[in-house]
């Protein structure tokens, strides 16, 4: 019989043949490297069996799919050791994560980081034996006697919960048996490299009404030294913790009188103003109008946009005036109003409306986390509203002008395209249009993208921006969200050229996405020690004795008038210790000032990450700082 390959290739193959198989006829090398594989884009197992006609891809460690096999399985190979070494503690879920796994166990006997050895030891005893894994399904009634045999209480109610033609599942390794839908590593052998890392409750199914149970988590890697360079970024991520350094450089405040709510501090305001300027500033050459909405709107308008159904429990509510009210979670509700305050042609398209507004989401508490994950942020929000034919060149432009703002800061990204989630608004028709659009967007300007199915926003497809820092983390900060359905709820309309009423299509846009959050991104990307042109105190002078002070006051009062953001440290202590507590504040420029200094009209420059200090004139010190300034220099 014949398959076809990924690349539309043709293949024959046995009668009966599996995807392992496959693999097998087309290189050893790619056998022994596959570790599942997809039938017409469904992942499955390589023992799955083939029946002709099918297009077979196989995957491996390099692909995403890969490594979530392997790391589910070494959940699966957890869950093992811990029945044989605890052999009354009861099963409940254990899902892939970045970077690793987890699994929720009912212990009858609470377990701690000091049992965390004894579980490693056994699992690499699995691991070592190199057990082949198993599929096999069973009817509901079989499988939910299964699982009771087994005393497996949580698996039985998973079971109960699932729909009558669901197909049930289970994986087996040796004596141990889970119920899964997989697919899963062929054996346990091909597990290279784990380490499991920390222990916490967490309640079942996630209600807190339920029992808390206790969650293992694990990270996993294909080889030793992929899993070394994690924890030796770990290492370094907790050097440049945002929280940590927030407190530290006085830019923020986190306080218990307002949990989610961060205290911006006064070096925290000149970064946050500097980003805002350098948004303004592009936005406003890119032909973008700014605008600002109402922190409160009315329950009605929550209910036309499809808030109220779709986000109702993220949402802070009021009354005002007997009104239902709701504190808006999202912008772009008050950027329709705003576009219906005008009559429009086609002639004013397309429309860039841009919005920094302050947005309130609930959050619960354990899940908030600095400014990662806070319950207000500034969202720098803008919506496009455009004729059909726009809509690829429009896309683009926020593609260009995205991609200038990260690189501004030196980031790196990867494009990831979601499609409509199960929840969506909106017809079949405007979905296909939609995606299809920001497909040709991506394929116009070559750029490569990952699909990422069922992510989308309920009213549209979207693109999504992760960044990738300094030591090698990604971040999920822009998006570009095409809609169709926004305008028909809010009966959006312009006059076309033909004189009649037609209804425009917008995009909903941000860069930073929360400028909250991409400040503790950029806080951990540059360890804190900030370029000139964001830098809180930009430069620090420092008067070696009392009679250098009016001369270090005087060139200080220069580079103010030139717009930088200087102080000068006139405490009576000796200038080595100054000079470190400048470099511990992370100040770009440190000059030093003495009576040569002023007699000669010079500064010695203590440049941050340069070891030579140097001499330049004030004159020339201006000129350099200026250019370096002006042109938003990021090292």
């Amino acid at each position: 019989m014949e398959i076809l390959l990924k690349n539309g290739d043709k293949l024959a193959v046995d009668k009966g043949a599996t995807c392992l198989n496959v693999a097998q006829k087309i290189s050893d090398s790619l056998a022994r490297a596959a570790v599942a594989a997809k039938i017409n884009g469904v992942l499955c197992d390589l023992s799955t069996k083939l029946k002709g006609g099918e297009t077979v891809e196989i995957v491996t460690l390099k692909d995403k799919e890969g490594l979530e096999v392997y790391r589910h399985t070494c959940a699966h190979v957890l869950a093992q050791a811990l029945k044989n070494i605890y052999p009354t503690c009861k099963l409940a879920i254990g899902p892939v994560i970045d970077n690793g796994f987890y699994y929720d166990i009912d212990f009858n006997t609470p377990i701690n980081m000091d049992d965390i050895a004894k579980i490693e030891i056994e699992m690499n005893k699995i691991i070592s034996a190199k057990t082949p894994i198993e599929r096999f399904e069973l009817p509901r009634e079989e499988a939910l006697e299964l699982m009771a045999k087994y005393d497996e209480k949580y698996k039985v109610e998973l079971i109960k919960d699932l729909p009558e033609d669901a197909v049930i599942s289970f994986y087996k390794q040796g004596s141990f048996t889970d119920l899964c839908r997989g697919p899963h590593l062929p054996n346990t052998g091909k597990i290279k490299a784990f380490k499991l890392v920390s222990i916490a409750g967490a309640y079942w199914r996630g209600n807190e009404k339920n029992k808390m149970l206790t969650r293992i988590y694990g990270v996993a890697f294909p080889k030793k030294d992929e899993l070394q360079a994690y924890f030796t970024m770990l290492e370094e991520a907790k050097k440049r913790d945002h929280i940590k350094l927030g407190k530290e450089l006085q830019l923020f405040a986190l306080l218990n009188e307002g949990k989610g709510f961060p205290f911006f501090l006064p070096n925290g305001m000149v970064l946050k103003n500097s980003l805002t300027e350098f948004w303004r500033d592009l936005h406003r050459k890119e032909g973008y109008v700014e605008i600002q909405t109402p922190i409160i709107l009315t329950r009605n308008l929550w209910e036309t946009s499809g808030h109220w159904d779709h986000y109702k429990d993220n949402m802070y509510t009021t009354k005002i005036d007997e009104d239902d009210c709701a504190i808006k979670p999202m912008n772009c509700p008050g950027g329709m109003l705003v576009y219906k305050l005008t009559p429009h042609s086609y002639k004013d398209f397309p429309i860039r409306m841009a919005e920094m507004g302050l947005v309130h989401r609930h959050e619960k508490s354990g899940q908030l986390h600095g400014l990662f994950r806070v319950r207000c942020f500034t969202q720098d929000d803008a919506h496009i509203f455009m004729l059909p034919e726009q809509i690829t060149e429009e896309i683009k432009g926020v593609v260009r002008l995205t991609d200038k703002i990260y690189k501004q800061f030196g980031f790196k990204y990867k494009v990831e395209l979601s499609t409509r989630p199960e929840n969506s608004m909106g017809s079949e028709e405007d979905w296909n249009l939609a995606t299809t659009s920001l497909k040709a967007a991506l394929d116009e300007m070559h750029i490569e993208y990952e699909i990422n199915e069922g992510d989308g926003a309920f009213y549209g497809p979207k693109i999504d921006f992760h960044l990738e820092d300094s030591i090698g983390r990604t971040w999920q900060c822009g998006t570009i969200q095409l809609d169709f359905q926004m305008p028909q709820r809010f009966d959006l309309e312009y006059v076309g050229e033909d004189g009649l009423k037609h209804r425009p299509i917008m995009i909903h846009r941000a860069i930073f996405g929360s400028i909250e959050r991409f400040i503790g991104i950029l806080i951990e990307h540059f360890a804190g020690k900030f370029p000139l042109w964001l830098a809180p105190v930009q430069i620090k002078v420092l008067p070696i004795t009392d009679r250098a002070l009016p001369y270090a006051e005087s060139v200080a009062k220069q580079l103010f008038d030139k717009g930088f953001r200087c102080s000068v440290d006139k405490r009576n202590e000796k200038i080595g210790y100054k000079i470190r507590e400048a470099k511990m504040e992370k100040i770009p420029y440190v000059l030093v000032v003495g009576d040569k200094e002023a007699q000669d009209n010079t500064v010695n420059v203590n440049k941050r990450g340069v070891e030579q200090n140097y001499a330049l004139s004030s004159e020339e010190f201006i000129a350099t700082v200026i250019k370096e300034n002006n042109d938003k220099v990021i090292f």
